[in-house]
């Protein structure tokens, strides 16, 4: 019922977004004198605050159609180079013969598009062949392709590190963290020869019992059924995943919202402020923040409640009680994969301490191999984007990989004790 009144609320609002969408480009026209006067400037900019506000956002476009390699224009084309139900591995192919290390960023499953990490792939992209898994929106999954969870997670990162070969470095931003651990441990279980060369761990909330967060104490304040019954919706009539149990992008996104709702309505005013005095740069940075804030997806239910479970409600992994298909996960079984870990100092979603646990809990990596990183001055989305990122962080991640990216020399077997003649 929930996901229909909003469906139908859409729809109620998009004759009134396409008036002011048609509107503001009559008012914007060469010949218009509207933009040159104050109470002009004023009428444009409440016509586009509300055209803005009605609007249904879409799933961005990662638009990296290019990228600087030794001072000269790369081009670089967007293919998916394998295609699941729920998910697409997309390659940034790039026209140089370069052979760069191959980096595979696993995006989260957690509301936003991938898209959210274009400025990640744009900064590795320079020196280094860019893959990142492109998650589907679970409303446009039939309902004959099945659910979609936590185990089925884990499975589809595990063939993809598996199809890109045994030289590939992983980064996990964010929600992945868990479950790419357990790919991981699960690949070192069975000995395969496709573990990756080093894994990083971005704001990943590995033991959400330290230092938890207002996002954390949300999850494990409450059981199981509380989710499954208030926030679990049937996808209506009218999508191609019509059918599909879902948790809504709509009510995460409004999570989201109502954590800091003083922040976004100043936010909105300075948008229609900077609009009024004609600071085209700040109104343009803006919308594109808020263009890729507000597109957001639906997850598969079972994915998320196994998660909300598993992580935030009985802490399976940090207890060592996490399994997968049913056999029991060993982190100390990584032993070829070095290990990065990453925090912002102001995160306000995956508390300080959550995403270093892992260095602790991967006992079978030797400490040579091992680093933890925190940026000073920066919240949760710091760690990934924006000048921190590319300027501090990123630089570190590559360096890591270029440093640990060998597996590391085989042990020596011990040699036989000898024994003392005897008498």
């Amino acid at each position: 019922m929930l996901y229909q009144l909003h469906a139908h609320a859409l729809q109620a609002f998009q004759p009134w977004h396409l008036w002011a969408q048609a509107l503001r480009k009559q008012l914007t026209l060469p010949w218009s004198p509207v933009p040159y006067t104050q109470s002009g400037r004023t009428l444009l900019a409440a016509v586009e605050l509300f055209e803005r506000c009605t609007n249904n956002y879409e799933k961005p476009e990662f638009g990296l159609c290019a990228t600087q390699i030794e001072g000269r224009t790369v081009m670089v084309r967007e293919q998916v180079v394998a295609t699941k139900p729920f998910c697409e591995l997309k390659h940034f192919r790039r026209f140089t013969q370069r052979q760069d290390p191959k980096v595979l960023l696993v995006a989260p499953l957690s509301g936003h598009y991938a898209t959210l990490l274009r400025g990640t792939v744009a900064h590795f992209l320079p020196d280094h062949e860019v893959y990142i898994t492109d998650w589907v929106n679970a409303r446009d999954v039939p309902l004959s392709e099945g659910e979609f969870s936590f185990d089925d997670y884990v499975t589809y990162v595990m063939e993809f590190i598996e199809q890109l070969g045994p030289d590939v470095h992983v980064v996990a931003v964010c929600q992945p963290s868990v479950p790419v651990l357990v790919a991981c441990a699960r690949l070192a279980m069975i000995q395969s020869r496709h573990q990756p060369l080093t894994l990083t761990l971005m704001g990943g909330p590995v033991d959400t019992r330290i230092n938890p967060t207002e996002m954390n104490d949300y999850a494990s304040d409450r059981d199981l059924e509380w989710f499954e019954d208030n926030v679990v919706c049937t996808v209506p009539d009218g999508f191609a995943g019509t059918g599909q149990r879902v948790y809504p992008g709509f009510i995460q996104l409004s999570g989201f919202m109502m954590m800091n709702p003083d922040l976004h309505i100043r936010k909105h005013f300075k948008f229609y402020e900077d609009l009024i005095k004609g600071d085209g740069d700040s109104a343009e940075a803006h919308r594109d923040f808020y263009n890729e804030y507000l597109a957001v997806m639906d997850l598969p239910a079972a994915f998320y409640l196994d998660t909300v479970h598993k992580v935030f409600i009985e802490h399976l992994l940090p207890r060592g009680k996490m399994s997968y298909r049913g056999e029991p996960v060993d982190l100390g079984a990584i032993s070829q994969t070095a290990l990065m870990t990453i925090e912002g100092e102001f995160d306000d979603i995956t508390g300080m301490g959550q995403t270093q646990a892992a260095q602790k809990l991967c006992s079978g990596i030797a400490p040579s191999r091992k680093l933890h990183y925190v940026q000073q001055g920066v919240g949760h989305y710091g760690i990934f984007n924006g000048r921190r990122f590319r300027e501090e962080v990123g630089p570190r991640i590559k360096a890591f990989i270029r440093e640990k990216g060998q597996r590391p020399a085989p042990k020596a077997a011990a040699k036989p004790r000898s024994r003392p003649p005897s008498p």
